[in-house]
């Protein structure tokens, strides 16, 4: 016989203005590993089978809603004013009741957005210890439980009550185990408990920790889920926690790339903002920034000072100091820089080689090609085998439009030529250096587009008075 799958109500809280924060930005869209913090928490509820997503918002509501747009299973509820964790979850409940009788049997988890590290592991652990006569806690042993509630147990070691540190007594306030703020609790008793709420208590605002004792009351198990990660249950309050928590971050999403097989010089040094594949063999030197979806094949070697973003590096590629790559693909065997710039749109074949002070965007070059120094290269489709000479500049904007250049393969561009877009240059061709080019060169012929040269005897330089 199959278990019931019981509904999960996940009530994220994200109302707080986050005043230490010193910031106009909400608290919650402050970012961690490029993301912010709300992200982490929406994507762990995510993995949350049979979830409904309910997100508690209120000071910069419209931009933290903003972020999420295309994320259209949030329910998004506003609390205004705030008036405590209490408040927030009571704002929740008409939304949960459209979607769950309240009568029926389902759990409502209770997770913070500014907490962005909790696992998954854990909140399913919690959700599934919640039942209608439980409620399930998840608490921290620490040895410094400093401005956090406290978990009050009795002499059968069984929870009576949280009580928040302002209203702890000095007894109370030496206890090392503290709420988290997550917890799960059953719909259908939480409605009672809520109602009953008061704000008798220095911060003058509806606890939601005070249902605890109410639960216990009625009879209500709470079973507890103790964890000693204290950066897993870590809340944002201001710049320097949030300094802390990037720190932590960096270094579990580095050692899972070590654990991959990528070799990296100094992980304090690497930084890692999105969601990155790396292959076996990888080397990544210090400084290295990689931002959004990057694919790193086998054997490639990152040099120090690269920022990737968005792209993909395929297998034995070297990428020299100092290069920004974004929303580019790199096939095998290429090497880039140092200091080059490989924008958006950009496509590089097998055994490319872009060299120091080359700006590439929106253009393909084919196998072989290089560009080994000082070009601007835009708008462009080039064969392979092309020879790009330095000072070359693709003139490719008109003022009003974009135009492309098309380079044919084996072609020959000289040092320092002007290739004026939109314009053909075809297979076997050669630029003369120093040449502006407007017009098609046919196949194999040389073109020389430049002033002719004067030298002028008898000529005097010209001297002081």
């Amino acid at each position: 016989m199959k278990s019931k799958v019981v509904p999960i109500h996940v009530v994220i809280l994200a109302a707080g203005k986050g005043t230490r924060m010193n910031s106009e930005i909400p608290k919650v869209l402050h970012k961690l590993g490029g993301k912010p913090l709300l992200e982490h928490v929406v994507n762990a509820a995510s993995t949350l089978a049979d979830s409904h997503l309910h997100i508690v918002v209120g000071h910069g509501a419209s931009d933290v809603r903003v972020h999420f747009n295309d994320l259209n299973e949030l329910n998004w509820i506003i609390q205004e004013p705030q008036l405590g964790t209490g408040h927030a979850v009571e704002q929740a409940i008409p939304a949960i009741e459209a979607i769950t009788k309240i009568q029926d049997e389902a759990t409502l988890l209770v997770l913070c957005g500014d907490v962005p590290l909790i696992k998954q592991q854990t909140i399913e652990a919690l959700t599934q210890a919640a039942s209608p006569n439980a409620v399930a806690l998840l608490t921290l042993q620490t040895n410094n439980p400093a401005g956090l509630g406290r978990i009050i147990r009795d002499e059968q070691n069984k929870v009576t009550a949280i009580v928040e540190e302002k209203d702890a007594s000095e007894e109370q306030r030496k206890i090392c185990e503290i709420n988290s703020g997550i917890m799960a609790l059953p719909v259908n008793r939480l409605k009672h408990w809520l109602g009953k709420l008061g704000k008798n208590n220095r911060q003058g605002e509806y606890y939601l920790t005070d249902v605890i004792a109410m639960a216990v009351a009625d009879g209500c198990e709470i079973v507890t889920r103790v964890i000693n990660d204290e950066f897993e249950v870590q809340g944002v309050n201001d710049k320097k926690q949030l300094a802390s928590l990037e720190r932590h971050f960096q270094r579990i999403e580095v050692e899972k790339l070590m654990a991959a097989g990528v070799s990296v010089i100094d992980p304090a040094r690497v930084d890692i903002r999105g969601d990155i594949t790396c292959g076996k063999d990888v080397t990544l030197d210090i400084n290295v920034i990689l931002e959004g979806t990057v694919i790193i094949g086998d054997g490639v070697v990152i040099g120090p000072n690269v920022v990737i973003k968005d792209a993909v590096i395929k297998s034995n590629s070297t990428v020299l100091a100092n290069t920004v790559i974004d929303s580019a693909e790199i096939e095998s065997n290429c090497s880039i820089g140092p200091f080059a710039r490989i924008r958006p749109g950009t496509r590089l074949d097998k055994e490319v080689k872009v060299g120091n002070f080359v700006e590439i965007k929106n253009s393909v070059l084919g196998q072989g090609s290089k560009a080994n120094h000082f070009a601007y290269i835009g708008d462009a489709d080039i064969g392979s085998g092309v020879n790009i000479g330095a000072g070359t500049i693709f003139c490719n904007y008109d003022g009003a439009h974009k135009h492309r250049s098309i380079i044919g393969n084996n072609v020959f561009i000289g040092s320092n030529s002007t290739l004026v877009a939109p314009v053909n240059i075809n297979n076997g061709a050669f630029v003369a250096a120093g040449s502006t080019i407007n017009s098609d060169v046919p196949e194999n012929e040389l073109a020389v587009g430049r002033g002719k040269q004067r030298n002028i005897s008898g000529w005097k330089r010209p001297t002081k008075q």
